[in-house]
C-alpha cells in the first residue's frame, strides 16, 4: 500500500537552497520533491518534519537547524514566525533585495519569455522597519495562544486580543505587543485601547457568534505628522462607543482624524460602511514635492510614502517627458501618479474604476491648482474605448498600475491598437505584469526594467518597466 498523504516524514541535514514564493523557502528531498519551509533562511541545513504530501512537493517545517545560514539575521520582532508577517525578518536586507530582484527577473524571463535589457540596480527602502503608513488589527475574544502559554498550564482568564489574524485562522488574533511595522504613536494607541478596554469590560468581537462590541482599529500615518484613527464597533452601543471614543480623543489629542463605523455584516470591510466623524475632519494629508494629498479612512495611497516618492520618480524618469505629450494614467486611484507627472506633461487623463477615488482625485487636484489633470470613473476595459481615445486625444505615453491580477486583455488589446510611443508598467505583481508584456510583445520592447522595494521584511516586490514602440523597418 502507497503512503498516506498526511504520513509525516523527517527528511535530516537538508540544505535550504532558494527563497521561494509567498516568503517561504525552497529545499529537495531525497526522492527529488520540493521542499516548502517557512522561517528558514537560504543557507541553514535542518532537519525537516514534513506535514503535507502532495504530488509534486511537500510542506514542512524545520525541527532542528544544524548550522545557519551567512545570510540570516536574529529577528528583531518578538512575534517572529507566529504573526505570519515579516516573514523574511531573519534574512539580511542586502540578500532580501537579491531574493526579489531574482523573483521579478525569473517572472519577465520564463512567463514573459521576452527579450530583456539589463536590470537597473534595485531600488532598497531607506527604512527597514515602521515603514507603513497604514495598519489594521482585529480584536477578538479568543485570542491565539503561543505554545508557551499553553505549556505554562497558566489559567489565563483573559482571552481577549488586539493584533493579527493568525494565518489560515480567520477566527483566532494573535495579540500584538509590539509591531515594527508603523511608526509611534501606532503601538501605544492599540495597547491603551487595549488596556482601557479591559478595564471597562468592553466587550471583544467573537467571529463565529457574531457578538461582541470592539471589531477593527485602523490606524494612519502621513509624512506631514497627520494621524487617523478609526474603530469598527460592530454593536450599536452608544454609552461605550462614546467611552472608549472620548478616552481616545482626551489621551491621543495629536489624532487629526478620529472616526468611527458601525458594521454588522459578515465581513469587515469598509468601502459600504457609513463613516462617523467623532472629532477633527475626516482626512489626514499627506505630501510630495510640495503637492497635497487627502487620505479618508476608503482611501487608496501606497502604503509606504517614502518609498512611493521613490517609485514615482521612476515612473517619471521613464516616462522621459518633455512638456508636449498627452499621458493616460491607467488604473489611477486617487490621482497620485497622474499629478506627480503633470508638471511635466501637456495633459494627463486619469481613469479608475472607484468613483470616491476620483472624486479624491478632483479635489486633490484642485488643492494642488493642477489644471492639466482629468480624471474619468469607470472600468478600464468599458471606458477605455475609441469613443474615449477620440474626445481625450492619442496618448504618446500610458503609464498604468493595475491591482496584483494585472491587466484585462481588452485593456491590453486597446494599447496595442492605439499604439502609444511609451507605456511604463508599474506592477506589484511581476507574474501577471510578464504575462502582459508577453501579449505587448507584439509590438513593443522592454528597454528599461527597475523593481523596487516597497515592503522589507516581506517577499513582496514592485517593479517597474519601459516599453518602446518598435519602428517598422
Amino acid at each position: 500500500m502507497g503512503r498516506k498523504k498526511t504520513d509525516k516524514i523527517v527528511f535530516e541535514n537538508v540544505e535550504i537552497l532558494d527563497a521561494g514564493a509567498k516568503g517561504v523557502s525552497v529545499a529537495k528531498a531525497p526522492d527529488g520533491k520540493v521542499i516548502f519551509i517557512p522561517n528558514v533562511v537560504p543557507g541553514d541545513v535542518a532537519d525537516i518534519q514534513t506535514f503535507k504530501k502532495r504530488k509534486a512537493y511537500y510542506e514542512g517545517k524545520a525541527t532542528k537547524i544544524h548550522s545557519f545560514s551567512t545570510h540570516r539575521v536574529a529577528p528583531v520582532c518578538e512575534h517572529f514566525g507566529v504573526c505570519g508577517g515579516c516573514k523574511w525578518q531573519n534574512m539580511n536586507y542586502d540578500q532580501q533585495l537579491v531574493y526579489k530582484n531574482q523573483e521579478v527577473y525569473n517572472n519577465l524571463k520564463r512567463i514573459g519569455k521576452i527579450d530583456l535589457p539589463e536590470f537597473e540596480p534595485i531600488l532598497g527602502s531607506a527604512k527597514h522597519f515602521f515603514y507603513r503608513n497604514k495598519m489594521e488589527f482585529g480584536f477578538s475574544s479568543s485570542r491565539w495562544m503561543t505554545d508557551a502559554e499553553i505549556q505554562s498550564g497558566e489559567d489565563l482568564d483573559n482571552k481577549n486580543a488586539v493584533g493579527f489574524h493568525i494565518p489560515r485562522m480567520w477566527d483566532k488574533i494573535l495579540d500584538i505587543t509590539t509591531c515594527h511595522l508603523q511608526q509611534d504613536p501606532s503601538n501605544a494607541i492599540r495597547n491603551e485601547i487595549r488596556t482601557f478596554a479591559n478595564a471597562a469590560n468592553l466587550s471583544f468581537f467573537n467571529p463565529r457568534n457574531h457578538e461582541g462590541l470592539l471589531r477593527t482599529l485602523m490606524i494612519r500615518t502621513a509624512s506631514t505628522g497627520e494621524l487617523m484613527v478609526l474603530i469598527q464597533f460592530f454593536e450599536n452601543d452608544k454609552k461605550n462607543i462614546e467611552l472608549l471614543m472620548n478616552f481616545l480623543a482626551e489621551r491621543f489629542p495629536e489624532i487629526t482624524s478620529l472616526q468611527y463605523v458601525i458594521n454588522q455584516k459578515l465581513n469587515d470591510t469598509l468601502y459600504d460602511q457609513d463613516i462617523i466623524l467623532f472629532k477633527g475632519r475626516d482626512y489626514i494629508l499627506e505630501e510630495m514635492e510640495g503637492l497635497q494629498f487627502s487620505i479618508n479612512a476608503k482611501s487608496f495611497y501606497q502604503t509606504n510614502s517614502e518609498q512611493a516618492y521613490e517609485l514615482y520618480k521612476i515612473t517619471r524618469d521613464f516616462a522621459e517627458l518633455t512638456g508636449n505629450e498627452i499621458v493616460y494614467d491607467l488604473y489611477t486611484g486617487t490621482g497620485t501618479i497622474a499629478q506627480f507627472v503633470s508638471k511635466k506633461a501637456k495633459k494627463v487623463i486619469g481613469v479608475e474604476a472607484v468613483p470616491e477615488a476620483i472624486a479624491d482625485a478632483k479635489i486633490n487636484a484642485e488643492r494642488n491648482q493642477i489644471t492639466n489633470c482629468d480624471f474619468f470613473v469607470g472600468d478600464m476595459k468599458n471606458v477605455f474605448n475609441d469613443e474615449f481615445i477620440s474626445t481625450h486625444g492619442q496618448p504618446d505615453v500610458i503609464i498604468t498600475d493595475p491591482p496584483r491580477d494585472g491587466m484585462h486583455k481588452d485593456v491590453v488589446e486597446q494599447i496595442l491598437k492605439i499604439a502609444p510611443k511609451k507605456v511604463v508598467y508599474v506592477s506589484c505583481n511581476s507574474a501577471t505584469q510578464a504575462r502582459d508584456l508577453a501579449l505587448l510583445d507584439e509590438k513593443y520592447s522592454v528597454t528599461r526594467v527597475r523593481p523596487v522595494d516597497m515592503f522589507p521584511q516581506t517577499h513582496h516586490v514592485e517593479n517597474v518597466v519601459l516599453l518602446e514602440l518598435r519602428t517598422k523597418n
